[in-house]
């Protein structure tokens, strides 16, 4: 099973690469893992954790950071809407429109991540998707429409969100995780016919992106921003901890089915 790996170099000939060493490696889901050095880095010096390498200061910050900034590119006073709010990258995405003067609206599942997006992460509002006038409450906490959709659910969130996008708004896509299993497409097919008009009607610009293609270059900014956020305070973070590689499995269809709260990571080793 592929996954990013925080690990301790514990024996090293490697010229570059010392026994104690922190290294972010494709490891997956392994106790060990024998490397030529391809694909190994060391650990920045912002990290605080090591363990923020797989979150705040790794790939789902990085994601929040391009995805919002690049692409969703946000104006002073315009609303900012993002799935998953207490989730890895959502958390990030909200904070962040906090910071460029935006109204962030954040949408979660359940009461007590709703509550840690207002009283922790400083969203505008946070609706609870699970309840049965999601719909209308969210469009109450817009009151003057989306200007830019951070996508990261898709299906009955994206249809709520939909009628409430301003001309013109930005639709950052980085995933899709309601539809991940599902197998039907009649329902996909009915969406699919609205957001076609709705992207001619709206002048929507939707682009969907994955983190590892061309963004490389912005990696140091993120890195100086996002560490400095961090130390000022500015940036709140949490993290969902499994302990034991044997409980991997199903602390991954717990991540599908939004059981985690939180970046969720694994601890292989008790004493790292």
């Amino acid at each position: 099973m592929i996954a990013e790996t925080v690990a301790r170099v514990e024996r090293s000939r490697h010229p570059n690469f010392r026994e104690g060493d922190w290294v972010l490696a494709p490891s997956g889901w392994q106790a060990y893992a024998v490397s030529r050095g391809q694909g190994i880095a060391k650990l920045p010096p912002q990290i605080g954790s090591p363990s923020h390498a797989l979150g705040v200061l790794g790939m789902p910050g990085f994601t929040a950071f391009i995805g919002l900034l690049d692409i969703g590119k946000p104006r002073p006073r315009e609303t900012v809407v993002v799935a998953a709010a207490t989730g890895a990258v959502g958390s990030m995405v909200g904070q962040i429109a906090k910071l460029k003067g935006c109204r962030a609206v954040g949408i979660a599942g359940g009461a007590d991540k709703c509550a840690w997006g207002l009283d922790a992460l400083k969203f505008d509002a946070c609706i609870d998707h699970h309840s049965q006038d999601f719909a209308v409450k969210l469009a109450a906490a817009c009151p003057n429409g989306v200007d830019v959709y951070y996508e990261n659910v898709g299906g009955k969130v994206f249809r709520a969100v939909m009628p409430l996008l301003n001309a013109h708004a930005r639709i950052p896509v980085c995933g899709l995780i309601s539809q991940y299993n599902e197998a039907g497409a009649a329902d996909a097919r009915g969406i699919g016919a609205r957001v076609d008009a709705q992207i001619l009607v709206k002048r929507l610009a939707l682009r969907g992106f994955i983190i590892s293609d061309g963004f490389e270059h912005r990696r140091a900014d993120f890195l100086d921003s996002m560490s400095g956020w961090l130390r000022e305070g500015k940036i709140k973070y949490r993290e969902d901890v499994v302990e034991g590689l044997e409980n991997a499995p199903s602390a991954f269809l717990g991540l599908l089915a939004g059981r985690n709260f939180g970046k969720l990571v694994v601890r292989v080793s008790a004493d790292a």
